[in-house]
């Protein structure tokens, strides 16, 4: 199958088809696929969940490679600093300096400002390891910038990167909270018994 067009003209791209191959072949030696509707939007805070393996890691990224869709992550500014600076940009990293007195909403924020194109990935439970609560960052960083959030679910039982919602933070978080939980709940992760605490 192929996903290149599931991305629609303001989505920021990047790859080959050779990167596109790569990630379609590992899709389909994995037996896992991509369902959902991709929003056309040149912007976006995409969450992904429920996180108990690194397995998560491998499904996400051969997704990226296969849709061609250019996602960038944070990463902390210290990094950037070396030689492997360059390198870590061109990969997608977006440096934040925790250290700031500009937290890394209002950091966020500002690249979001600052680019053309931004799909910015976050992973709300931070850990692998069952949370217990869901970083709200995220929620944060996609109102205050103006830009919708995208829920991608890892669903082990049936082998699918599901698409399942698209929307704009109305800035009731409570509600929006649980709109978003609500579209977890019932998923089967790689590792059950890591489940984070509101998806248990």
């Amino acid at each position: 199958m192929t996903y290149e067009n599931m991305l629609g003209s303001e989505v920021p791209r990047r790859g080959n088809k050779f990167f596109q191959w790569l990630g379609e072949w590992v899709l389909g030696l994995m037996g896992w696929r991509v369902v959902g509707e991709f929003p056309n939007v040149r912007k976006a805070v995409v969450i992904g969940a429920p996180h108990t393996s690194n397995w998560d890691g491998v499904v996400g990224v051969s997704t990226v490679l296969a849709l061609r869709l250019r996602i960038s992550l944070m990463g902390k500014s210290s990094l950037f600093r070396g030689p492997f600076g360059p390198l870590l940009r061109w990969i997608g990293l977006i440096p934040i300096d925790r250290t700031s007195a500009a937290g890394i909403v209002e950091q966020s924020v500002e690249k979001f400002n600052e680019k053309d194109q931004l799909f910015l990935g976050i992973a709300p439970e931070g850990t692998r390891h069952g949370a217990p609560e869901w970083k709200t960052g995220f929620y944060r960083i996609a109102l205050e910038a103006g830009v919708p959030i995208m829920l991608a679910m890892f669903d082990y039982e049936n082998r699918i990167l599901h698409l399942p919602l698209t929307f704009h933070p109305t800035g009731d978080m409570d509600a929006d909270m649980e709109r978003i939980l609500h579209c977890y709940r019932g998923v089967q992760p790689k590792r059950p018994e890591r489940l984070s605490g509101p998806l248990r």
